[in-house]
């Protein structure tokens, strides 16, 4: 194994300055000199350290302000997502595939406790956007904006917002790669009947049943991913 530069383990030792001090978004780090200090190493290799921090949210660099808690968004990791998904694509693997099975996974996994105990208003609020999706369907094909809006308040009753995040993260990632790769579009019908009926199973507090209509509809995208046969 490589050994850490010493970038890398300025980098780790940022990290752990904020566990330590309990540091949220937007509270404010030592500044680059007191790093210095801190960490007894160069300039050089604390910037560095703070640029790569800075490229996957942790750290928030504002010139002329100082540095601070990044927002911790995941949209690194959606990214990362996305571009491993499209390599593997474009090399004849089922990295589509593979990233979409992973959602399933997820979904199928906690649609169940959603079934558990789903508050009324949130019940309105997916009873709406599948009327929006049935809007939709009448111009040819339901909005991925809407069909992402349902997923999301889907488990919003969970109040899980690390789960919102990665949630929201994998299907960024697919946005992403199906503009970048078009795998083709299901029947915009078919796809209002498979989100009225996970609404239906949940209204029902029927949680085998709202796991089958969520593997259901994961059946859709799945047959569509799969590659065309060769003749």
């Amino acid at each position: 194994m490589a050994r850490p530069t010493m970038a890398q383990d300025i980098e780790r030792r940022i990290k752990e300055l904020i566990l330590e001090r309990r540091l949220a978004p937007g509270d404010a780090l030592p500044t680059e000199a007191e790093l210095m200090e801190l960490f007894e190493a160069g300039r050089v290799s604390v910037r560095e350290a703070l640029k790569s921090l800075q490229a996957v949210n942790v750290v928030e660099i504002r010139r002329g302000f100082g540095t601070f808690v990044g927002s911790l968004s995941l949209s690194p990791f959606a990214e990362g997502l996305a571009f491993r998904a499209a390599v593997r694509h474009r090399q004849g693997e089922p990295g589509l595939a593979e990233l979409m099975k992973v959602r399933e996974a997820l979904e199928a996994g906690l649609v169940g406790a959603v079934a558990a105990g789903v508050p009324d208003e949130d019940l309105e609020v997916l009873r709406a956007l599948v009327a929006k999706m049935e809007e939709e369907a009448g111009t040819g094909r339901v909005a991925r904006g809407t069909d992402r809006a349902f997923h999301l308040a889907l488990y919003a009753s969970l109040d899980n917002h690390l789960l919102s995040e990665v949630l929201d993260a994998f299907w960024a990632a697919m946005d992403r790669v199906r503009e970048d790769l078009d795998d083709g579009h299901q029947d915009p019908w078919v796809t209002c009947a498979q989100h009225r009926e996970i609404v239906a199973a949940v209204a029902a507090a029927d949680g085998v049943r709202a796991v089958k209509a969520m593997r259901t509809h994961f059946d859709g995208i799945r047959i569509r991913l799969e590659p065309s046969p060769v003749l």
